[in-house]
């Protein structure tokens, strides 16, 4: 293979895309998927990484100002404010899949680092988040079909509620949303298995 181009920008950006799509198909295919089967937030995560991938690989080769970067930014957190909340976990995936596009895109860095560094996030995100490592406690999503009125009121009785209901030992929950037209409430609890 011709040396000049191996060296080429071109080419360059063509390797860095290949070993992002990699390392975040590896993180959000590969790990979060198959653990906890959020289709929508997969397909979110992935897809985001590419534009992000694309968006950096512009700027990391043309001049940009600190004040753009605050702009983009500060478009990003309006995404955050017009979305529905989302789980510390997804959160962090999402931010994973993000992170990794802008180590692979960002110019100036030699690939044997760039691949080093991804490696190792990916190695980090298997471990912290192996299914044995919190074996004890895990989480569901649920949705109540009715509000029980102690569910703000007193924590300590929806607990024993929930723990009654599902036959497992609430730690704890979180209301993510009431619905008083249709009397429904959406809670993740977390639990562990008695």
């Amino acid at each position: 293979m011709n040396l000049e181009l191996m060296s080429s920008p071109l080419t360059e950006v063509l390797l860095r895309f290949v070993l992002d799509v990699a390392a975040m198909v590896a993180l959000v295919f590969g790990m979060y998927y198959p653990r906890y089967r959020d289709k929508e937030l997969v397909t979110a995560a992935a897809l985001f990484n590419i534009f992000a991938f694309a968006v950096l690989s512009i700027l990391s080769v043309v001049e940009f100002s600190v004040a753009a970067g605050f702009g983009l930014f500060a478009i990003l957190a309006l995404f955050s404010l017009r979305s529905e909340q989302i789980s510390k976990t997804e959160i962090t995936y999402f931010f994973g899949s993000i992170a990794i596009a802008v180590i692979c895109s960002v110019q100036g860095t030699t690939l044997g680092f760039v691949a080093t560094v991804v490696a190792l996030i990916l190695l980090a995100a298997w471990i912290i988040d192996h299914p044995r490592m919190l074996h004890a406690a895990d989480g569901v999503k649920i949705t109540l079909d009715k509000i029980d009125a102690h569910a703000l009121s007193d924590p300590g009785v929806m607990r024993a509620d929930l723990s009654q209901r599902l036959g497992v030992e609430v730690m704890s929950y979180q209301i993510t949303a009431l619905d008083y037209i249709n009397d429904m409430a959406r809670i993740n609890v977390f639990y562990r298995k008695r």
